[in-house]
């Protein structure tokens, strides 16, 4: 029986490259997905077996910048939970190290399906970097009026521009707590997923800015919205397919 399951393991691996970043509980997921239904047990011994159950490196700390403006009020309050697409957001930048320097990823998360619906990347951390990204949800969604979007409290999104930006297109802004980094852990949780899936199995120090940003894309927009499995979804759904979903439901219109 073990081998048998080994060979559906294999299958589900080799569907896609970043499969092999799967551990026992979201293979389970996928074996039920095709029907095969055992408990994660018995899926966790087989990896074990076939030496597919892999030891991450520890992801890095992310530096923040610490300058304030002023006090605004936390509007998420660690509910990362929403009932509908794009009413509530989080975003966020982390850096990661090239051979030519720094490559600076901002990232805007839907907090109903873990969707990545924008991200822009930059050789620097200026407000400009976070100012693309909004303009870019703005051109997939159109203007988003009473939209949330989180972050913390970084000199980016503390700034003038940045919040007159916010403003232009009916975005309410939320602020995590000075010094509360759990205030946006599951954004932060994201780039610990694509660091530890991706940039950490790769000597990105050695690439050039250029050829990570083609890789940071094609994780983000084929393997982590449309593909992966995502427990925080029913059914595992990867979030594209989450919200495909929901579209076709008849209240969808309503929400």
């Amino acid at each position: 029986k073990q081998q048998l399951l080994l060979v559906e393991i294999r299958k589900i691996l080799k569907e896609y490259p970043d499969n092999d970043n799967y551990g026992s509980r979201r293979m389970h997921t996928a074996l039920a997905q095709r029907g095969i239904h055992v408990s994660v047990r018995t899926v966790y011994r087989a990896m074990k077996a076939g030496g597919y159950i892999h030891k991450y490196r520890k992801p890095h700390g992310i530096t923040k910048a610490t300058t304030e403006t002023q006090e605004r009020e936390n509007l998420i309050k660690r509910d990362f939970k929403s009932d509908a697409p794009m009413t509530k957001l989080l975003t966020d930048i982390t850096e990661v190290s090239c051979a030519d320097g720094k490559l600076y990823l901002s990232a805007v998360l839907d907090c109903f399906n873990g969707e990545i619906v924008a991200f822009q990347m930059h050789d620097n951390m200026k407000k400009e970097l976070c100012i693309d990204t909004v303009r870019q949800i703005v051109n997939r969604f159109g203007r988003l009026q009473d939209v949330i979007l989180h972050s913390d409290r970084g000199s980016q999104y503390t700034s003038e521009a940045y919040r007159e930006e916010l403003k232009r297109h009916g975005i309410i802004q939320s602020l995590s707590g000075t010094g509360h980094c759990f205030d946006n852990a599951r954004m932060e949780s994201f780039f610990a997923t694509l660091k530890k899936e991706k940039l950490y199995r790769i000597p990105t120090y050695r690439m050039t800015r250029e050829e990570v940003k083609s890789i940071i894309f094609r994780y983000i927009t084929i393997y982590y919205n449309r593909l992966r499995i995502n427990t925080a979804n029913p059914d595992g759904l990867s979030p594209v397919k989450y919200r495909e979903w929901y579209e076709k439901q008849p209240t969808a219109s309503v929400a």
